[in-house]
């Protein structure tokens, strides 16, 4: 059985590993808990949808040039896990990490952003009760949130966080932005082409 302390050995253990950077995972998905899981999975999905693998292996990574992990860290539960998750991951090779967390103190996002300062963070509230608490944060502690359950938006952000440096993710973001564009001009014609109840059979 995994223990907390294994995976803060785990995580210290890559930060002194003085990795490739183009083998580590760009993106970080933490979440408080895996009841939230339903909710972060769209951040998988737009990061699958713009090419991005999933590593869950630090040492193998890939094929793909950019990748992301993902882990459950319990700001309440396991606070020294949080800590250790922030502390080590600009050395881990993390460029950006998208924290989400539910319940009225959802207080992962805006620690971890605290903890891993200068990395960006991009908060998910969960829940609708949970904005408060990730917006909540003092002048000079920056964090940038979406809206509550937008956590493909989320994806988006961290995604043109690293487009500044790698013009390979902005022409993905900038296709996936076409691609929704044309989804929605085909829904238009349909609906005025077909009619609402032609609309509702198709």
């Amino acid at each position: 059985m995994t223990t907390v302390d294994d995976l803060i050995d785990r995580l210290e253990s890559e930060a002194a590993a003085d990795a490739d950077p183009e083998t580590t995972p760009d993106v970080g998905i933490i979440m408080g808990s895996d009841s939230d899981l339903p909710v972060m999975e769209e951040a998988y999905d737009a990061l699958d949808d713009l090419g991005f693998a999933e590593q869950t292996d630090f040492d193998e990574a890939p094929d793909a040039r950019f990748t992301y992990e993902s882990y459950v860290v319990s700001a309440h539960r396991t606070p020294e896990l949080m800590y250790a998750y922030g502390e080590t991951a600009t050395e881990r090779g993390l460029d950006v990490i998208i924290a989400g967390a539910g319940g009225k103190s959802a207080d992962l996002p805006n620690m971890t952003a605290s903890i891993a300062y200068p990395v960006p963070v991009i908060g998910v509230p969960v829940q609708e009760k949970s904005v408060d608490s990730v917006i909540g944060m003092p002048t000079g502690a920056p964090i940038v949130a979406v809206d509550a359950g937008k956590s493909y938006n989320a994806a988006l952000s961290a995604a043109q966080v690293l487009a500044r440096e790698h013009d390979e993710i902005e022409e993905r973001l900038v296709e996936l932005h076409d691609e929704q564009k044309a989804g929605v001009a085909d829904v238009s014609a349909d609906l005025h082409d077909l009619g609402i109840d032609g609309f509702r059979d198709r």
